[in-house]
């Protein structure tokens, strides 16, 4: 076995690994780790398919960017993972049978294309690697799409800001155009009070009153 095919081997097993713990761990702060490591192993795995673009695209914007804006929203949100677990095992038998379905479609699909004559197939760092000619693609071809795209990922970031600005009881918030509406003299309250006479706290409080005499000694007993 080669070492590219040993590396391929061993990013796929990684990646499907995640893959598989993003939906399956309880925590979501580690579920949004694991995208992160599954990220990580698809780069890998353009980086040997000769796609080098790809692979750097795919850690810097989705794990650079996307990932950890969504990993801070998750870690700002309060999560109830209680009521989250709810009803689980009610929607499962529909979530397994929808994600049958969608296996076995792929698995079609992918054995369909094995199954295929074989035809020069030109490399793909040719084809996807290049950066110039996938520029041309997305500005000519898909440029309806890349427009969804740019769109939908701002809506995205608007709606975590919105989200983690909203008002909570546990949290301490203002609004910042009634900070700036603010007079001084709502900050500042001035009082006036008469002033008082300053007292000697050694000097007796009544000097005409006679100086307390000391007690006298008891008397002797008598025989």
């Amino acid at each position: 076995m080669e070492f590219k095919t040993f590396l391929f081997y061993a990013f796929s097993v990684v990646l499907v690994i995640a893959a598989l713990r993003v939906i399956t761990a309880r925590n979501p702060v580690h579920a949004a780790l694991f995208l992160v490591l599954s990220f990580f192993s698809a780069a890998g795995i353009w980086m040997l398919l000769k796609a080098e673009f790809l692979s750097i695209v795919l850690v810097l914007v989705y794990v650079g960017a996307v990932m950890v804006l969504f990993l801070f929203v998750v870690m700002m949100l309060d999560i109830n993972l209680d009521k989250m677990r709810e009803g689980f095992w009610g929607y499962f038998p529909l979530a397994a049978t929808v994600g049958t379905v969608i296996v076995l479609e792929m698995a079609a699909v992918i054995f369909h294309g094995f199954q295929g004559s074989e035809a020069d197939v030109p490399a793909i760092s040719a084809n996807i690697g290049n950066t110039k000619e996938l520029g041309k693609l997305i500005y000519t071809e898909y440029v309806y799409a890349f427009e969804i795209a740019a769109v939908i990922l701002l809506v995205a970031i608007v709606a975590a800001v919105a989200l983690t600005l909203r008002r909570r009881k546990d949290s301490k918030y203002f609004s910042p155009s009634a900070a700036v509406k603010v007079k001084s003299t709502d900050r500042v309250r001035i009082v006036k009070m008469k002033s008082e006479a300053k007292v000697d706290p050694v000097a007796p409080a009544n000097p005409a009153a006679p100086a307390a005499t000391p007690p006298a000694a008891p008397a002797a007993p008598q025989k």
